[in-house]
């Protein structure tokens, strides 16, 4: 698949209610309707959503009812739950050590929606946003961060899109124990390896709507989870390779912006749109593409938006 350009951008929301974060969520609306389920858009589906977010994600009540009052759409509490969503799958490979978490996001890069945030909702945290308030990746004041990796199985079930829960960790924690204590009863809609990195280590998690919590043997993720795939999907996303690859390689982002660990596969939902590196202890992070990078802190975000080339050339 040829080069191609996108464009990333990085906004302040603060706490959510000047406007800010309505201002950039309340264009997205239409596709983000459509990634609801039919169930969701009856008066039953959206009291179970709420009901689900109350009993598992208390601490952000208040923050989905300040969002969803500025969102002005109807259904927009709903969707904010993000407990009501069809399933999505996508690619992803994952690594950390103590204080540092490296990350290949890999998905069709038009429905990838580019969004760096910087965001005092409960706390301050920074990462990539999707779905108006998830995080594919991010990090906390506390030195915590987290990333998602799709999990490799298509099964389904009833409970929330990884990317509200990562948001919901990094509000509420500040080490990988609390992370995992909060994580452990929490429904997850598909399966998802979490990997979680604070100043001491890493670790990586299998989650999914029918296995329990389940501690990986090293803080490394692709997109298998204890079982392989089958011959098939392994061909087309190489998973094991990647998993072997990123295990040999380490923290090492030139690896990470290399093959097999960076995919070309646009057309098909499996080419790297980014790479991210976090330190969180340090409060930055250093957004990757193969001919430039973008840092952010908490000490010197910058808003703004930066096009970029991604693909391999040649």
């Amino acid at each position: 698949m040829p080069q191609q350009q996108k464009t990333f951008r990085a906004i302040e929301v603060g706490d959510g209610t000047d406007g800010r974060w309505a201002a950039h969520t309340q264009p997205m609306w239409p596709l983000a309707e459509g990634w609801m389920t039919e169930e969701s858009r009856t008066p039953e589906g959206a009291t179970r959503a709420r009901k689900l977010f109350e009993t598992h994600m208390p601490e952000l009540v208040p923050v989905l009812d300040r969002l969803a009052g500025q969102l002005d759409r109807p259904g927009g509490e709903t969707f904010l739950t993000l407990a009501a969503l069809r399933p999505f799958f996508a690619g992803c490979s994952q690594t950390g050590v103590g204080g540092t978490l490296l990350r290949n996001y890999d998905f069709d890069p038009d429905d990838c929606e580019g969004t760096i945030v910087s965001s005092h909702f409960l706390r301050p945290v920074i990462g990539m946003q999707d779905a108006g308030w998830g995080l594919l990746d991010g990090m906390n004041d506390a030195g915590l961060a987290a990333s998602l990796t799709f999990g490799g199985r298509f099964v389904h079930g009833p409970g929330f899109a990884i990317i509200v829960v990562l948001r919901y960790l990094l509000e509420t924690c500040e080490t990988i124990d609390e992370a995992l204590d909060k994580l452990r009863p929490i429904p997850i809609g598909i399966p998802q390896n979490v990997t979680l990195v604070d100043a001491e280590r890493a670790v990586t998690v299998f989650v999914g709507p029918d296995i329990p919590l389940t501690e990986a043997p090293d803080a490394c993720a692709t997109n298998h989870q204890h079982l392989p795939v089958p011959d098939e999907q392994e061909q087309f996303t190489r998973t094991q390779e990647r998993l072997a690859a990123v295990r040999t390689a380490g923290v090492d982002v030139p690896a990470m912006l290399k093959p097999p660990l960076y995919q070309s596969a646009y057309d098909k939902g499996m080419g790297t749109v980014y790479t991210a590196a976090y330190r969180p202890s340090e409060g930055r992070v250093t957004y990757h593409w193969p001919t430039e990078s973008w840092e952010q802190s908490f000490t010197a975000f910058a808003a703004g938006t930066r096009t970029v080339t991604i693909g391999q050339a040649g």
